[in-house]
């Protein structure tokens, strides 16, 4: 298997990491074998494997208990999938390197608003293993969640998240847990923010469509890259402790300008694909977006949400049109697939 130049160039000499977009194996080998050194997965990416690929799971699924219903069986499907994936790279978290052999597993999609449900839910998918990072939506409850989370010492990343508000809300819950955690003598563990930076771009094309916005198509493709090159510079000023990921890639442009940046990056195998054998091999993460595009974007109320500092307040971020979609994604082509799989 012949190494990809570009990955094994990130991977291997610049800060970056890099970790897998997918739950189905044979692409978790190939991204192993490229420099990866963790997975994220979320309902959708479950459902979608197990359905897919049900040779490969047969084995796994003959040790989930029978009968289950709700939030048992789907958890049961969770776990199989992503407790076997934590063995798999279990090796790679022993070896101690910060960032690195770590799964996720999402708690249900469909209580993003209920922070004690998403607690005790975090609690038990904690449990799996301890390299499991549980992750949680960046809502006003979902924050709430984490930051508790955090004081307890669990490995967490905040999802549904696409805005500078959202990450800089994530990055303090985060400080203050740890904080917390280390007063109780509990040594924290793995935090990160999302921002899906492709999604972002997804929902902000809609609405100049929508809105007749003069923004062309190469203003699109930049907004979420703006919006994460801005949050990476705050973290970086302020001293936050918390990895920023770029995740729901749409472009390789959702790679290659971040390179360089002392982030985990969430790459699925359409992007690597992507990815070209002779892409240049160059550190982008502050190179600026040029300021007409940003001058234009800004022209767009939802993408001022996105990009100021103050764009949203907390309660406001469950309205985001970003999270609606994304949090609808989850439930009815993740969650809900999962109550009715035969197995």
């Amino acid at each position: 298997m012949a190494e990809h130049p570009y990955l094994k160039w990130l991977t291997s000499q610049t800060q970056s990491l890099y970790w897998h977009d997918s739950a189905v194996h044979a692409e978790k080998e190939r991204a192993f074998a490229d420099g990866a050194v963790g997975m994220t997965t979320n309902p959708f990416l479950i459902n979608a494997t197990l359905r897919g690929d049900k040779s490969f799971w047969t084995e796994q699924l003959k040790q989930v208990e029978k009968g289950l219903t709700g939030d048992a069986k789907a958890l049961a499907l969770v776990h199989a999938v992503t407790g076997f994936y934590a063995q798999e790279v279990r090796p790679i978290f022993d070896r101690g390197e910060i960032g690195k052999g770590y799964v996720c597993a999402q708690t249900n999609p469909s209580k993003t608003g209920d922070a004690e449900y998403m607690i005790q839910q975090a609690k038990t998918l904690a449990s799996w293993a301890p390299n499991i990072v549980v992750k949680l939506p960046a809502t006003n409850a979902g924050i709430t969640a984490y930051e508790e989370c955090v004081a307890q010492g669990l490995n967490v990343a905040a999802t549904v998240s696409f805005t500078v508000p959202q990450v800089l809300a994530v990055g303090e819950a985060a400080e203050r847990g740890k904080e917390r955690a280390r007063k109780n003598g509990i040594q924290p563990g793995l935090t990160i923010a999302v921002m899906m930076v492709g999604r972002l771009d997804d929902y902000l094309r809609d609405v100049a469509h929508d809105n007749g916005a003069k923004v062309e198509e190469s203003d699109i493709v930049q907004a979420g890259v703006a919006c994460m090159k801005k949050a990476y510079h705050i973290f970086q000023e302020r001293g936050y402790t918390t990895f920023l990921m770029p995740a729901g890639c749409r472009g390789t442009n959702h790679v290659t300008e971040f390179a360089g940046a002392k982030m985990i990056m969430s790459i699925a195998p359409k992007i690597v694909n992507q990815l070209a054998l002779d892409t240049p091999q160059e550190e982008r993460i502050d190179v600026p977006v040029a300021a007409d595009v940003i001058e234009r974007l800004m022209t767009m109320a939802e993408f001022r949400k996105a990009y100021l500092e103050d764009g949203m307040t907390r309660e406001e971020f469950i309205t985001f049109g970003s999270a609606n979609r994304t949090t609808d994604q989850f439930i009815n082509d993740g969650w809900a697939p999962l109550l009715s799989y035969e197995y």
